[in-house]
C-alpha cells in the first residue's frame, strides 16, 4: 500500500490535559469549501457512542491478553472519562477524526471510530494530546485554536517528552479510519502498530523506502507536537484472524 496514504489517514494520538484555550468561533468557520462534506464539525451527538459499545470497540484494539486488564476511557461531552479502571498500564479508547492531521479533509468525519490501546509509556505523552484536542473540540474551538492550544501546551512544557518504548495497538476489526478504501480488498481500516519517538530521521527506522513495512509521514513534523509516528502493519486483527497487508 502507498505509505503516504497510510500515514495520512491514521489518526495522530497526542494531547495535553492541563492547557485550556479560550473559547472562540465555532468550527463551522474552519472551512467554507462546500465540496468537502466534512468542511465543518457535525452536531456533537454524531460523534458520541453507546457507552458499552465504545468500551467493547476500545478493548478490541489489542489482543485480549492485553486489553482485558487495560483501563478503558470513553468520550463524553466534557471529554474522555475513565469507564473501566485497569491494572496493567495500558489505556484503550476510541478516537475520532479530529485526531488526524489538521489539513486532512476528513478532520470532522463523524463516522471515524479509531480504536487504540496505548502502553504505559505512550499514556504519559501521546495519549495526553488526545485528551486536550478532544476537550478543545468539545468547547467549540476552531481548528487553528486547537492547534495553537496544543502548541502552547508543548511550549510551556506542560507535557513530558515522549518516553522510550511508547507505542499503541490499532488492530480492531471494527475501526473505521477513513471513507477511502485503504487496502486492496476495499477495507476502510487496517491492522497496525504505531510507535512514538522524538523527532528523528526516518532513515533511522528504515521508513518510507521500497518494500519496507515501516511508514512515517514527514508532514506530521511540527503539527504541532514534537513527536514522530511510525506505523507497521501487523497482518492480523486482534482476534488473530488474517488482516490485509496492502
Amino acid at each position: 500500500m502507498n505509505g503516504k496514504k497510510l500515514a495520512a489517514v491514521a489518526p495522530l494520538m497526542f494531547a495535553l490535559i492541563l492547557f485550556c484555550a479560550a473559547p472562540g468561533r465555532q468550527q463551522a468557520q474552519d472551512d467554507k469549501d462546500n465540496k468537502n462534506p466534512y468542511a465543518t464539525m457535525a452536531p456533537q451527538e454524531q460523534y458520541m457512542m453507546d457507552r458499552d459499545a465504545e468500551i467493547e470497540l476500545a478493548r478490541s484494539a489489542a489482543p485480549v491478553a492485553i486489553s482485558r486488564e487495560a483501563t478503558v476511557i470513553v468520550l463524553t461531552r466534557e471529554g474522555y472519562k475513565v469507564a473501566v479502571q485497569g491494572k496493567n498500564g495500558f489505556v484503550c479508547d476510541v478516537e475520532r477524526a479530529w485526531m488526524s492531521p489538521f489539513d486532512n479533509p476528513e478532520f470532522w468525519n463523524p463516522k471515524t471510530r479509531s480504536a487504540i490501546c496505548y502502553n504505559r509509556e505512550a499514556a504519559g505523552s501521546p495519549l495526553q494530546v488526545t485528551f486536550l484536542r478532544s476537550k478543545l473540540v468539545l468547547q467549540g474551538l476552531s481548528k487553528e485554536q486547537i492547534r495553537e492550544g496544543v502548541k502552547a501546551a508543548f511550549d510551556k512544557k506542560e507535557i513530558p517528552p515522549v518516553e522510550p518504548g511508547a507505542m499503541c495497538f490499532m488492530m480492531a476489526k471494527g475501526t473505521y479510519l477513513s471513507d477511502n478504501a485503504l487496502t486492496a480488498d476495499g477495507a476502510h481500516n487496517m491492522a497496525h502498530l504505531m510507535f512514538f519517538t522524538p523527532r528523528i530521521s526516518p532513515a533511522d527506522w528504515g521508513a518510507n523506502v521500497d518494500k519496507s513495512p515501516v511508514v512515517m509521514d514527514p508532514a506530521r513534523k511540527g503539527d504541532p507536537q514534537p513527536i514522530d509516528v511510525y506505523m507497521v502493519l501487523t497482518g492480523r486483527w486482534s482476534d488473530g484472524t488474517p488482516a490485509p497487508l496492502q
